[in-house]
């Protein structure tokens, strides 16, 4: 009978361990409990300690699963299959989102902080209205520049680059529509230009600055200005951020010219299922204290006026990262062009890294 016993509690046992295991599973591919939020979200991309006080406050227990590109977002969302409450996607692909039918319109009744937002950053052409979209993070494509090696006012302008004494010596993001973007601008083009003939003209501009490219990267540009290994970079406002945090001696330039304004977005997918959850979230990042504690942990622009009001001064009135209005009203948000547009761009760009 012991033994017996004995085996019984061994199989509760085992069938305990199983359940426990697939619960985990089943909160690390997103909970289908009624007291949870699945948040899908870039690598990183909000303080812990929030999540964290949002729990206490709410009971709602937050699952975050991450994603390293718009695209592999857009395509597992499209997929289905795991229910995601709420997504942080850039501006254009809100827009490909929308025509796609994969976004929910916010109940604009349940939201709260709307007034905390600066209206600035509020009905931009990718959503208007803010039908579907909530503003996360904003920020700009500039240029980064080392002091021990280069003046300020040697690097204000996109066309500074192309001097001949910066041979050799800068590292551009490798990005299509922000590098081709830059060449554009030098020649009073607009960001989404897609006339063929205005593209190869870019591509033609680009060849020109090959010389001056020391490497044409992604996250390894971080390291290399953050090492004085290279004078100039041209990158995005939140890698500069991290840059400049890490090296006194870098700045971060946006040309009064023009340059790319991006936004991230909260969203809600079509397949979300828990709406007080959803709702609770979104007010709360909304709050003006929970937005300013982000940012400072983030370090990117927040777009809630309020919570902008509570960061330190010589945060919010650096103009490296929060630019007057005069830059801001020459900066142009990248629209959602079709596949064969976006080729053209590749094409001409890939031409380039080829040609340095």
């Amino acid at each position: 009978m012991k033994r017996l016993i004995s085996i019984i509690v061994a199989l509760l046992a085992i069938c305990g361990l199983l359940g426990y295991s697939s619960d985990r599973l089943q909160a690390s591919s997103g909970s289908t409990g009624s007291h949870v939020l699945n948040l899908y979200n870039w690598g990183d991309y909000i303080d812990p300690s929030l999540l964290t006080k949002f729990q206490k406050e709410t009971g709602y227990h937050v699952n975050v699963e991450t994603f390293d590109s718009n695209e592999a977002m857009y395509t597992k969302i499209k997929q289905g299959g795991t229910q995601y409450d709420l997504a942080i996607p850039s501006e254009y692909m809100v827009a490909k989102m929308k025509r796609a039918h994969l976004l929910k319109p916010l109940d604009q009744q349940k939201l709260t902080g709307w007034h905390n937002y600066d209206p600035r950053f509020l009905n931009q052409s990718f959503d208007r209205g803010n039908r579907y979209s909530m503003p996360y993070f904003w920020g700009t494509l500039g240029i980064i520049y080392n002091d021990k090696y280069v003046q300020a006012n040697e690097v204000q302008h996109w066309q500074d680059l192309w001097s001949p004494k910066f041979r050799d010596k800068i590292m551009l993001i490798d990005s299509a529509r922000d590098i081709m973007g830059m060449a554009l601008i030098t020649q009073g083009q607009s960001m989404n230009a897609t006339d063929p003939a205005t593209l190869s003209a870019a591509e033609k501009k680009l060849n020109e600055l090959a010389p001056n490219v020391k490497a044409v990267v992604a996250d390894e540009i971080k390291m290399y200005m953050i090492q004085n290994e290279a004078p100039l970079a041209v990158d995005w406002s939140g890698e500069a951020a991290e840059m400049l945090a890490n090296n006194p001696h870098l700045h971060y330039i946006v040309p009064s010219e023009g340059s790319n304004l991006w936004f991230d977005n909260l969203v809600i997918p079509k397949i979300a299922t828990h709406t007080k959850a959803i709702y609770a979230f979104l007010n709360f990042m909304s709050e003006p204290q929970n937005a300013a504690q982000n940012a400072k942990y983030i370090g990117y622009a927040t777009p809630n006026k309020a919570a902008k009001a509570l960061l330190p001064r010589s945060v919010r009135d650096d103009q490296q990262f929060y630019p007057n209005q005069q830059t801001l009203q020459h900066l142009q948000v990248y629209q959602d062009l079709s596949p064969a547009k976006v080729q053209l761009y590749n094409d001409r760009y890939l031409e380039f890294k080829m040609h340095h």
